[in-house]
């Protein structure tokens, strides 16, 4: 079943692909933590919370996955799915060297995974192509069930209420996206045994608010499965 947005990727997956090099789209502004202002930020602490070369998952990788390529590129074991047959298509002919990583899965599905088998997972802009049934329901109990005791979940996604359809500039086209409120997926985690990292000195945490440039308002959330 189609995700919101499928046709945006199908018709914007070279060009989305370009701007994550460029690191178009991956600079915020007001963020609530002066330690977490871009995508690059946001991975480098989620290196910070989990151990060399554990083992990772990406719901959503996108065109290219590059989140993918760059904890490969780190020495983690990670693999990456993507609902989206085009986007792990453009993966494999531009990335081959992570082409055995990435394959098609519908994330409003079961994974076809066994239990506590992460260590990490990373939903980066993922569940805002989500309808709020198939989150609560399928996916983010899918994601504690994979996660082993103790692994790290990194849930980045667009924050309000309801479906909102923005202009997006660098595209040059209308966006849809679903829209959530922190609170509620604080509540969701917990409920799945997932408690939000506390912030420290060391390390961002807590409930991190940011702005992109479309402007569209974000929340940052590092959880620990703790049950």
């Amino acid at each position: 079943m189609p995700s919101i947005e499928s046709d945006f990727y199908a018709a914007h997956a070279r060009q989305y692909l370009r701007f994550v090099h460029d690191k178009v789209q991956s600079v915020y502004a007001d963020s609530t933590h002066p330690d977490i202002a871009s995508d690059s930020d946001m991975l480098k602490h989620l290196r910070g919370k989990i151990r060399p070369g554990s083992r990772g998952f990406d719901a959503g990788c996108g065109p290219g996955a590059p989140d993918v390529h760059e904890f490969w590129r780190h020495g983690f074991d990670i693999i990456g799915v993507d609902a989206e047959e085009h986007a792990i298509d453009l993966t494999k002919e531009m990335f081959p060297e992570i082409a055995p990583k990435v394959s098609v899965a519908d994330l409003k599905e079961p994974l076809g995974y066994p239990e506590q088998v992460f260590d990490f997972v990373i939903s980066k802009t993922v569940i805002q192509h989500l309808d709020p049934d198939s989150v609560k329901k399928v996916f983010l109990p899918e994601i504690a069930r994979c996660l082993k005791l103790d692994g790290v979940l990194f849930n980045l996604f667009k924050t309000g209420t309801g479906v909102k359809t923005v202009y997006d500039a660098d595209y040059g086209t209308d966006r849809t996206f679903q829209l959530y409120e922190p609170e509620e997926i604080v509540v969701m985690l917990d409920d799945l045994g997932l408690e939000v990292i506390p912030n420290t000195d060391d390390e961002p945490g807590g409930v991190i608010t940011l702005v992109d440039p479309k402007p569209m308002e974000h929340c940052v959330i590092y959880a620990r499965k703790v049950r």
